[in-house]
């Protein structure tokens, strides 16, 4: 088994990282495997599962050209700084060019314990390692930024949460590791000169064009908080709540990244939250904006010392930037609603139509994926749907209303115009009574229901015999009320 290794991060200072090997497991046996994922990156599937590549999988062999390391980060965690978390369950094995030139990191997560694990065992457990795979696979396909999941290994170990739990690793693929909390963590130590060093990092790797500017740190700044809104705008749109933004789970890259208790809605409501974790609501649905301009305000104080060597002209430069975060949220906010409206043009009174619809949900305690995709066929004049998922409420009349007079300011035909809702509005999401159906069953050792999972997952914007069984909103005894992290 042969990558094409090419390590960047390896070549920084020593005090980025600690340099270790995974720690090898039990009866490693191959769970999932991401074929299509692994062409893309221009590895061969059949070696993958095969004995050698399972045993790299899962940490029991290093590839030749690998360089294993547990990245140091800090972060805030749920508005609380802790000064060093980092990789305390994961081993970044190295970065890998694809075919098409695009660099990718290659980390095992629940690989084992390192520098970075505290308390903790450093290894993962089954269930939280295929929602991982899951939900990141069914973002990429609704063409949202993330990390991916390359494959699931069991360990044939147990590990021990509330109760004994089959062990797994998780081989994860990510434009690079890098977060927020990898600038606080030197901030931390006011060690300017690494700040200095990761910020050229970051650059030179995801955002070459800030290095042409005047001022290439605040480009940086601007250009990561252009990235977030635009991530945290497509999140709102398939009602995506991540569940824990603290920020060490916020990529500089501008991927979602760390699906613990992650879900995605069912019936919409602005303060709906999943996580166990999130006792105030912090990080519920609607906040998501906010506690992303949050996050990046602890980016911009991170960069504060190399923004400018006038500290004043530094903050202003700063506040101004993330003074910016609501604006480029609020477009790409009302980019992603117009084309679930099946609006491609722009008019003053858009943002008030988006929020009527969603005001008019949230009374009928409508399904949000449901109600979004039957509205496809009211494009189309047929409007029982959308009655249907709404009751019929008298507001939803006059917003249809409102709806069909701003639809005649258009010049789509209507058969187009549905084309591109259907392609807005996603026929399936991993809700999350079929999650869990699927990862209890394959905890016994079926894995049937994760693949059938899986399969109608891959193409989200079509209908096919299979989808309506997994359109359906889970029955009173389904309802999934909260998700777990697995650490």
């Amino acid at each position: 088994m042969t990558f094409a290794f090419d390590n960047t991060y390896a070549a920084l200072p020593d005090h980025f990282y600690a340099r270790l090997a995974p720690v090898p497991v039990k009866l490693p046996e191959l769970v999932k495997l991401n074929g299509a994922l692994a062409e893309q990156l221009g590895l061969d599937p059949d070696a993958l599962a095969a004995p050698d590549g399972v045993a790299m999988l899962a940490g029991n062999q290093v590839p030749d050209g690998a360089d294993p390391l547990a990245m140091a980060y800090a972060g805030h965690q749920f508005g609380n700084f802790v000064p060093q978390l980092g990789d305390g369950r994961a081993i970044l094995l190295g970065e890998i060019l694809a075919p098409d030139g695009e660099r990718f990191d290659i980390q095992l997560k629940g690989s084992g314990r390192t520098p970075f694990s505290r308390a903790g065992d450093g290894r993962a457990w089954l269930g939280p390692v295929l929602r991982e795979y899951i939900v990141s696979e069914a973002m990429s396909a609704l063409g949202i930024p993330t990390t991916r999941s390359l494959a699931a290994v069991a360990t044939g170990e147990i590990v021990y949460r509330e109760s004994p739990l089959p062990g797994a690793v998780l081989t994860r693929v990510a434009r690079s590791h890098v977060r927020i909390g990898t600038f606080e963590y030197f901030l931390m130590r006011q060690d300017i000169e690494a700040i200095h060093q990761l910020a050229d990092y970051v650059m030179a790797r995801h955002y070459p064009d800030a290095r042409e500017d005047e001022h290439p740190y605040r480009a940086l700044l601007e250009s990561v908080i252009d990235r977030q809104a635009r991530l945290v705008a497509r999140w709102l749109g398939v009602g995506f709540i991540h569940g824990v933004m603290n920020t060490d789970n916020m990529s500089i890259a501008g991927e979602t990244i760390d699906y613990g208790p992650c879900a995605f809605m069912d019936n919409y409501h602005p303060s709906r939250v999943y996580s166990s974790i999130d006792h105030g609501g912090r990080y519920a649905y609607g906040n998501q904006p906010r506690i992303a301009q949050w996050n990046l305000a602890r980016l911009a104080q991170a960069l504060l010392p190399i923004l400018d060597a006038d500290q004043d002209k530094a903050l202003a430069m700063a506040q101004a930037a993330v003074d910016g975060f609501p604006q480029r949220f609020e477009t790409a906010y009302l980019e992603v609603f117009r084309a679930k409206l099946g609006l491609s043009e722009s008019h003053p009174e858009d943002g008030a139509l988006v929020t009527g619809l969603l005001e008019a949900m949230s009374a009928a305690d409508a399904d949000f994926t449901n109600s979004f995709r039957a509205l496809c066929d009211a494009a189309l004049g047929r409007e029982q749907g959308i009655r249907d998922e709404l009751r019929a409420l008298p507001a939803l009349d006059d917003w249809l209303s409102r709806w069909r007079a701003r639809l005649e300011l258009e010049s789509l035909t209507a058969e187009a115009r549905a084309a591109l809702m259907r392609h807005a509005n996603p026929a399936v999401i991993p809700r999350n009574h079929r999650v869990e159906e699927a990862l209890s069953a394959a905890v016994e050792g079926d894995l049937g229901p994760l693949d059938a999972l899986l399969d109608v997952l891959a193409s989200p914007w079509e209908e096919a015999t299979e989808t309506p069984a997994f359109q359906r909103p889970p029955a009173p005894h389904e309802v999934v009320r909260q998700t777990f992290c697995g650490t």
